[in-house]
């Protein structure tokens, strides 16, 4: 059921990104070290540029076909899933440990559902 069109994938590219590289200093978390403040700011990051090297509506520099951006994105959001577990951020951290949960899940779901041919264009 792909019913995202590329850009409105593209839009949640950026507000997952800016959410993970704010989120210890919005969510009261950023006085930790380690695995705690910098898996969300680093995937962040990394989000982030992606979306700005994509080659979508959204994208700057239209490097990254769309295919191997969703292909990364299905690994990222696997990743952000796993990792408060792997990492011991459960542990130390709930409300970490729930925002990286949304965003994993939340960009698997996109994902799934983001149509990568974009949107039909009308005949003039």
């Amino acid at each position: 059921m792909k019913i995202i069109p590329k850009f409105y994938h593209g839009v949640v590219d950026y507000l997952s990104g800016l959410l993970l590289l704010l989120a210890p200093n919005l969510f009261g978390f950023a006085d930790m070290s380690g695995p705690v403040t910098w898996i969300p700011r680093m995937v962040g990051i990394v989000i982030l540029l992606q979306a700005l090297m994509t080659n979508y509506e959204l994208g700057v520099m239209k490097l990254i076909p769309m295919t191997m951006h969703l292909t990364a994105d299905y690994v990222i959001g696997a990743f952000l899933i796993v990792c408060p577990f792997v990492f011991g951020i459960s542990a130390r951290s709930m409300s970490a440990t729930v925002v990286l949960l949304l965003v994993g899940v939340t960009g698997l779901l996109a994902t799934v559902m983001t149509d990568p041919r974009g949107r039909p264009r009308a005949l003039a």
